[in-house]
């Protein structure tokens, strides 16, 4: 039986170290929360004390974690993984940027340890389902020794052979996520707004060429019943298009379009907060138009 260890076990996490559990994998685990951790040992996955003894027990270790700076700490910091016995590969399935997993496979690499970038897309119910997107970035030889695990978590694409690759894919299909947000809950407040019904408009657009994954998913799901519970949090959505656009600047890349949607993000962050769910960015485009995107009987336009 192959042993891993998979360190941060939140929404994401939780999820994808049960599928590995399921298809056999023994797993060595770590997070803060020790209610997250007694989930998996009830499913028969060993506890360590840090990432460094997660390090010591395995040598390739997995990090699902939600932001740049806590993936630095975890990868790089006192009893982090870097500090372990015998680790040999981290896989980061984080979303970090590619400056920062840049530097932390260069930090890696002094110790002997290799780091593979591979940011996943799908949400939680991809997890759970493991039909995540899985974007990795590592030498061919060794995406072939690891392609049957992560297969496990989703389907899997080897984005390229240097560190940062997958993140900055990760990132560029982030972007699209979030301007499919944040447009579609423009157009469908003005359609509410005008007196259009907003189950009938979603109808139409998912029959027409406006389909998009917020029309498709997120609309129907979390946005409509006003749940407001797909499983992804506001202040995460703003910090990957924040990111994105500083890679892209940093490359010498302009991005317009990018630039107002994150302008969008940064206010509903403040309006909303950020640990709300993402889908909650209606919200403040409602309260500003004074509508309220609920499925029922038009009330006439505005005039």
């Amino acid at each position: 039986m192959k042993h891993v260890g998979f360190i941060g076990l939140g929404r994401m996490g939780q999820p994808m170290a049960s599928n590995l559990i399921k298809a056999g994998y023994q797993l060595t685990v770590f997070d803060i929360s020790r209610q997250a951790v007694a989930a998996l040992e009830a499913k028969g996955a060993r506890s360590a004390a840090s990432p460094a003894a997660v390090a010591s027990a395995v040598d390739t270790v997995l990090l699902s974690l939600p932001t740049p700076p806590i993936v630095r700490e975890v990868s790089l910091g006192a009893n982090g993984v870097a500090s372990g016995t015998k680790v040999k590969t981290l896989i980061d399935l984080s979303t970090t940027g590619a400056t920062v997993a840049r530097e932390i496979a260069a930090a890696l690499a002094k110790k002997g340890i290799t780091a593979v970038d591979s940011p996943v897309s799908g949400g939680v119910s991809g997890a759970v389902k493991g039909s995540l997107a899985v974007m990795v970035s590592c030498q061919k030889s060794l995406y072939t020794e690891l392609e049957p695990m992560l297969k496990n978590i989703g389907r899997v694409f080897h984005i390229g052979e240097r560190p940062g690759m997958g993140q900055t894919m990760k990132l560029c299909n982030n972007l699209l996520s979030a301007t499919a947000v944040a447009a579609t809950s423009e157009a469908v407040v003005f359609g509410v707004k005008a007196g259009l019904d907003p189950k009938v408009m979603i109808d139409v657009i998912n029959a027409g060429s406006g389909r998009n994954t917020a029309t498709e998913d997120k609309f129907p799901k979390s946005i409509l019943p006003r749940s407001f519970d797909f499983g992804f949090a506001m202040g995460l959505m703003y910090k990957d298009v924040k990111l994105c656009l500083e890679e892209a600047e940093a490359a010498g890349v302009q991005m317009a379009i990018a630039s107002a949607v994150r302008e969008l993000w940064r206010q509903a962050n403040e309006e909303i907060g950020g640990d709300k769910d993402f889908t909650a960015i209606v919200q403040m485009i409602e309260r500003r138009a004074g509508v309220e995107v609920k499925p029922g009987t038009p009330r006439g336009g505005h005039g």
